[in-house]
């Protein structure tokens, strides 16, 4: 069983190789390995710290230093040195280089949306494919607080009501919950955090607030492909820590026994069990927290 395991990574990743071209001398057809095109790529995204992109890549210096070498040989990158210290770079696309960023940005969308087009089950892959990227990127999620009025925050919060719909007996309709106002999840009443992969959202909590001493934790939710790395601990503990800084004592919560995972996570993480504190007719478990 252990070499069958192997055996299906190994031809995985043989797979992966072949299909994005890694080995090709000119990635895309652009004259360029996927190395530069990759640098290319991060620097056109907003990248622009040297340092960053390396770390980004996960380049050794030396390697860093020759594909920015040979972008600049091509006129499609400068750098420089930071504005604030003298001893980090900056890189920045050209007119020629923002070009080859364009170009790459399309053919890189031809190419998933070929492979999505021939695939049997997409969606399916599709969910393999974040469960991929999730597990091989987990150290570098960010956690970070947003606009509860943002695209990726409102994709979360989509998510996350269309999973209580499948999963509570009665279903769920946001409309008849005590959801709260985007106001009272901003500072300086509350905070709403995003769990970011790769520029992709994969979890959100929210902390609502009126300005005093009591405040709400809301909209915890985890992208299922991001489950089981410690993400929703991740989360807690950085709504606690922006609750602190609002000056916050005590929070509350509630949830619903059909979300187990949840009930489990707060009772572990010093949670206490309290009565019922609203009139939402969804949840069967409230619990507060002394900060």
């Amino acid at each position: 069983m252990a070499s069958d395991s192997i055996a299906r990574f190994r031809r995985f990743a043989r797979a992966v190789t072949a299909e994005v071209g890694a080995l090709d001398s000119s990635f895309l057809g652009r004259g360029r390995p996927l190395g530069a095109a990759r640098v290319v790529n991060a620097i056109g995204a907003g990248r622009m710290d040297v340092a960053e992109i390396r770390a980004y890549l996960n380049l050794d210096s030396g390697l860093m230093s020759r594909l920015l070498r040979s972008l600049e040989d091509e006129g499609l990158v400068t750098t420089e040195p930071h504005p604030d210290d003298a001893r980090r770079r900056v890189a920045r696309l050209t007119e020629a280089g923002q070009r080859e960023f364009s170009a790459y940005e399309g053919l890189s969308d031809a190419r998933a949306s070929a492979l999505l087009e021939r695939a049997p089950r997409a969606e399916e892959l599709l969910r393999a494919m974040d469960l991929v990227a999730l597990t091989l990127g987990r150290d570098r999620i960010t956690i970070a607080e947003s606009d509860p009025r943002g695209e990726a925050a409102l994709s979360c919060l989509e998510a996350y009501y269309a999973e209580l719909a499948r999963r509570l007996e009665t279903g769920f309709d946001v409309r008849l919950s005590c959801d709260p106002e985007a106001e009272a999840m901003v500072r300086p009443r509350g905070a709403f955090l995003l769990a970011m992969a790769d520029g992709l959202p994969v979890g959100c909590v929210g902390l609502k607030g009126s300005g005093g001493p009591v405040a709400e934790v809301k909209r915890l939710w985890i992208d299922p492909a991001a489950r089981g790395f410690g993400l929703a601990r991740r989360l807690m503990h950085a709504v606690e820590t922006a609750a602190r800084e609002l000056s916050v004592a005590v929070l509350r919560l509630d949830t619903n026994s059909a979300l187990p995972e949840a009930l489990a996570l707060y009772r572990k993480t010093g949670w206490v069990a309290i009565d019922r504190f609203n009139d939402d007719p969804y949840p069967d478990h409230f619990f507060e927290k002394t900060l």
